[in-house]
């Protein structure tokens, strides 16, 4: 029996990257970019080009650096946001232009302000546009669920015919149910004339909780791409998780055995901790394929059951999605060989510069704990993989704090040039007080906004990574910065100064765009 090819469509990068709390840098974003690629996905969705010059130069660097896997960047319905695009993709070496419009009343109607034939004749021509320029053309009628279906299959017809490779049919807001999204599949597969000549693929929102089962019924009605993402990660309540819809068709075979997909399943655990990594936001315990009871057995019934035979109590194997099985405990008494092995056993690529830097805080590590951990490692690495032009770096951090004393932080750091500065701070505890001290040496006035910490490893040594958010010099935005430490203190202080570093950035990067506009 001949295979039907799944393309798998990742755009943890771009409708992941858009959730809160989910941005990445362009440093980060290539990290993951590679790790996906290792992953085995047909397609990344890189990011939105003309939504930033971030964004711009992230989709830039990823469509520079992947080899194996195409590459698109997403552009609405107008000739500006496709140039733009494809500006961005151009150098790929399989680039894809994706363009959507929304074909639903509701979005017609309330949103756009537009017509069917308006819509209609938007998106065709966007189409021919970006056909163009690139010869491989994804069209999104976004909210295509809740579109009329005669319509839908109306303007499928018509963005194939202007040179549409594959149509995308989402369901947007997650309305829909699995045999809801049969029917719709299987009518414009049966109703559009000329659908040989393009893939249809879905991209399933998770709001009702059936962003997976939608896209497994969508495959099993004959749609040949899905689009989803690391986690499940998205807008409002996620998209269709990369890793449940995989191993659900790796899984049972039996009932898709004329479907292949290229995901390499072991390549997943990585992916997902990668992330989570990154953005400093976990998964639940409980999460499918991923969590970390995923494969975790408690009652002792199932552990008699897993003594006799795994296949009990469980449908696939840790080592099947890359879930380790062992770990490697490195120490102070490890040694640079068997660092770097474990970098690459982790799924980051550093220059030699950075191996070295990273090295050295690995020792420094080293000596603080007794055991060092896959997520200290990670944490090390990301730290070295900035894009930030750093400001201020952070050179001692000396607390005075406890019931009967006045909270007192003495911070000193060198700026970019060299030159150090010491100041000291009371606050209402010790992270206020640290925080105050830097922004006394920075001279901007900054405000906390959120603010999380967690152990990233167990023990009682563990380094705690400290995630927050804060507004500076009442810029009307928030700027996100990340640290980890042995002491949760120094944690806060490297976290806040890396969002000041950020903000800094941003800050003298309009300057710059001002300067030039003449403002």
């Amino acid at each position: 029996m001949s295979k039907r090819r799944v393309i798998i469509f990742d755009t943890t990068l771009r409708d992941g990257e858009q959730a809160p709390g989910f941005s990445m840098n362009t440093e980060e974003k290539i990290q993951l970019a590679l790790q996906i690629e290792r992953l085995g996905v047909d397609v990344m969705e890189a990011g939105f080009p003309i939504s930033s010059p971030g964004d711009f130069e992230a989709v830039t660097k990823v469509a520079q650096i992947i080899k194996n896997a195409g590459v698109a960047g997403l552009c609405r319905a107008n000739e500006k946001d496709i140039s733009v695009g494809w500006d961005a993709l151009k150098h790929a070496v399989r680039p894809r232009i994706h363009t959507f419009i929304a074909t639903s009343d509701i979005h017609l109607q309330h949103k756009l302000k537009k017509s069917r034939e308006e819509a209609l004749e938007i998106a065709v021509n966007a189409v021919k546009f970006a056909r163009n320029l690139c010869d491989d053309v994804e069209f999104s009628a976004e909210d295509a669920l809740r579109s009329d279906v005669d319509f839908l299959c109306q303007v499928t017809e018509a963005v194939i015919a202007a040179g549409a490779s594959t149509v995308n049919l989402p369901d947007t807001v997650g309305y829909t149910m699995p045999f809801e999204i049969d029917k719709v599949i299987s009518t414009v597969l049966n109703r559009v004339p000329n659908i040989d000549k393009a893939r249809i693929s879905v991209h399933c929102h998770n709001d009702l909780g059936l962003a997976v089962a939608n896209s497994l019924m969508s495959v099993n009605a004959g749609a040949s791409q899905v689009e989803c993402t690391i986690n499940g990660i998205g807008e409002r309540a996620g998209n269709c998780s990369l890793e449940e819809v995989v191993m659900g068709l790796n899984v049972r075979k039996d009932l898709f055995e004329d479907i292949e997909i290229g995901v390499k399943t072991d390549e997943i655990y990585r992916a997902s901790r990668m992330l989570t990594s990154i953005t400093g936001v976990g998964v639940q315990p409980n999460k499918a394929i991923v969590g970390k009871n995923a494969f975790a057995h408690e009652a002792g019934i199932h552990q008699d059951g897993m003594l006799k035979n795994r296949t009990t109590y469980e449908i696939m194997t840790p080592e099947s999605v890359g879930y380790p099985s062992t770990s490697l405990v490195l120490g102070k008494h490890s040694g640079r060989h068997a660092f770097i092995q474990r970098i690459e056993a982790l799924g980051f690529e550093l220059e030699k510069d950075a191996v070295q830097s990273a090295f050295e805080e690995f020792k420094v590590l080293a000596d603080k704990k007794k055991e060092v951990f896959d997520e200290d490692i990670e944490s090390i690495i990301l730290n070295q993989s900035k894009d930030t032009t750093v400001a201020y770096t952070m050179e001692t951090v000396n607390i005075l704090s406890g019931d009967t004393t006045i909270p007192t932080a003495t911070v000193k750091l060198a700026d970019s040039e060299g030159n150090v500065s010491i100041d000291a701070s009371t606050g209402d505890g010790p992270v206020d007080a640290v925080m105050k001290a830097i922004e006394r040496i920075a001279g901007i006035a900054g405000r906390l906004k959120s603010y999380q910490i967690k152990a990233l490893t167990a023990g009682k040594d563990a380094q705690g990574e400290v995630v927050l958010a804060a507004e500076f010099d009442n810029a009307g935005y928030d700027v996100r910065g990340r640290g980890s430490d042995t002491d949760v203190v120094v944690a806060s202080a490297k976290a806040y100064l890396d969002a000041l570093n950020k903000y800094i950035t941003r800050k003298q990067s309009k300057d710059v765009r001002n300067t030039e506009k003449g403002v």
